[in-house]
């Protein structure tokens, strides 16, 4: 994978923010298996699908991290909490500068494609997911 393109989806900068939010990976107890991806790889992949808009399956190969470890890692750092504590970050800073208000657009489309929602950044109004779609259909 072109280290570009992990430093245009993920700044340097803003993983020094998101790496402390990230859990960590444990070894499977039964062994065997790969070992896990880098996880800013893998997070520049999520990141990707999640600005693009596009289904975990179109997922391009580029990235080197299969769709499914995408979308584990996209579960996993969701069940975590790990958007909404990136979304407190964005909110608590001074000063917006061009990583954080990327993170910001990043936690947004994450709980957006979760359907959990997120607070507009002004007001107080909560922004979810299209209701017209069947549950469970992406895009």
């Amino acid at each position: 994978m072109s280290e570009d393109l992990v430093e245009r989806l993920v700044p340097y900068r803003l993983w020094q923010l998101i790496s402390p939010e990230l859990p960590e990976w444990k070894r499977r107890r039964q062994g065997g298996g790969t070992e896990p991806r880098d996880d800013r790889t893998s997070l520049a992949a999520v990141v990707f699908v999640l600005v693009s808009g596009c289904p975990w399956r179109e997922l391009p190969p580029v990235f080197g991290v299969s769709r499914a470890t995408a979308h584990r890692r996209f579960a996993a750092w969701t069940a975590a909490g790990v958007w909404e504590a990136l979304g407190a970050i964005t909110a608590s800073e001074d000063g917006w500068d061009r990583e954080l208000a990327w993170l910001d657009k990043v936690c947004r489309a994450a709980l957006l494609r979760t359907g959990t929602g997120v607070r507009g950044g002004g007001g107080d109004a909560a922004v979810r997911r299209d209701r017209s779609r069947p549950s469970g259909t992406t895009t």
